[in-house]
């Protein structure tokens, strides 16, 4: 937008809906400097780091301070075509249409579905990836199964809303060097003192209706009474979206391959940006937004110069309205 470049943002879901997921006030582990886009800064009532609900309102507000074409609810679900002349082919609400495109940003992130254990019950009703609000949990039996932030937050708010909370991590300790330094020592209290029991070197091996086997890596196996399953063990991501434009995928986290200093696939007009550069990471997280920023730089940059190059290219009066209409939205917003 700041270069003069028209687009469309199409979002499967609403702004931030990857963030629509975390339960209500849960807080980045980024400072709010680091996850700051586009110059506007984020500033929350306490000076602590934001909750799910203050960046959300940040974002929309961005949305609105640069006028914005995003579109949500907008799944796009297939494309076809060339650089400089792409059909996405789009699913909304009001039924299907198509967009047309000279290029195309895959920022779909990395993080669509939750992972799964694969055991027999996992698909029953009350077994889910997410937490969800957490008042539904007062007074109930939860399993948590994981080891890392999720998990361990997870069962510190449950623990303080009064549900009855089991720990199960396959590690034989909490890793601390990956979990929030405000998390551990609460919860390592936790679990020392019983409030919160733990299991550790252990894994489920079947869910029931009303209970969960457990199996220590020495082979006792320990049943364990749930009311609510939750199976914190990190997330996956959709590779529909690369696949359809026949972006190469490699390695063990399929990510997709992309030129460092332009961000541009081996599909020529098509860029991937954020945590989608990332393909499904491991436990272990490296990309994430705080140190993506960089991404969008240059992918501007490299469209700025493919349309300064075809603006070179067309017949001199071509040239002058388009240099005409540049000038009339530098003097109404110079500091662009």
């Amino acid at each position: 937008t700041r270069i003069g470049i028209a687009n469309e943002v199409f979002d499967a879901g609403s702004i931030g809906h990857t963030m629509s997921w975390w339960a209500p006030q849960t807080r980045w582990f980024s400072s709010n400097e680091r996850i700051s886009i586009a110059g506007v800064p984020l500033q929350t009532l306490d000076q602590n780091k934001a909750t799910r609900e203050e960046y959300l309102r940040y974002l929309r507000c961005v949305v609105e301070q640069f006028k914005l074409n995003v579109r949500t609810r907008h799944k796009v679900v297939d494309v076809d075509g060339q650089a400089g002349q792409f059909r996405l082919q789009i699913e909304a609400s009001g039924g299907s249409h198509t967009r047309f495109a000279s290029a195309i940003v895959l920022a779909i992130g990395g993080t669509d579905r939750a992972r799964e254990l694969h055991v027999p019950g996992e698909q029953l009703p009350h077994v889910d990836g997410y937490l969800r609000e957490l008042h539904g949990y007062h007074g109930r039996n939860v399993l948590v199964v994981g080891g890392r932030n999720s998990a361990v937050e997870a069962a510190l708010r449950l623990h303080h809303v009064g549900a009855r909370v089991t720990l199960c991590h396959r590690g034989e300790s909490l890793p601390e060097k990956s979990i929030k330094y405000w998390l551990m020592p609460e919860m390592k209290a936790l679990l020392k003192s019983g409030r919160i029991q733990g299991h550790f070197q252990t894994q489920v091996t079947r869910i029931t209706s009303h209970d969960v086997t457990l199996q220590h890596a020495s082979g006792q196996t320990t049943t364990v009474p749930v009311d609510d399953v939750l199976t914190l063990i990190g997330y996956e991501q959709d590779k529909t979206l690369f696949e359809a434009c026949g972006v190469q995928l490699e390695g063990p986290m399929r990510k997709p391959v992309f030129d460092e200093a332009t961000m541009q696939t081996n599909v020529p007009g098509i860029y991937t940006a954020g945590t989608a550069t990332a393909g499904t990471q491991s436990s272990s997280y490296k990309t994430f937004l705080e140190n993506c920023h960089v991404h969008v730089d240059r992918i501007a940059s490299d469209l700025a110069c493919q349309a300064t190059n075809d603006r070179l290219a067309r017949p001199a009066d071509q040239r002058d309205a388009i240099d005409h209409s540049l000038e009339q939205m530098i003097s109404m917003q110079p500091e662009s």
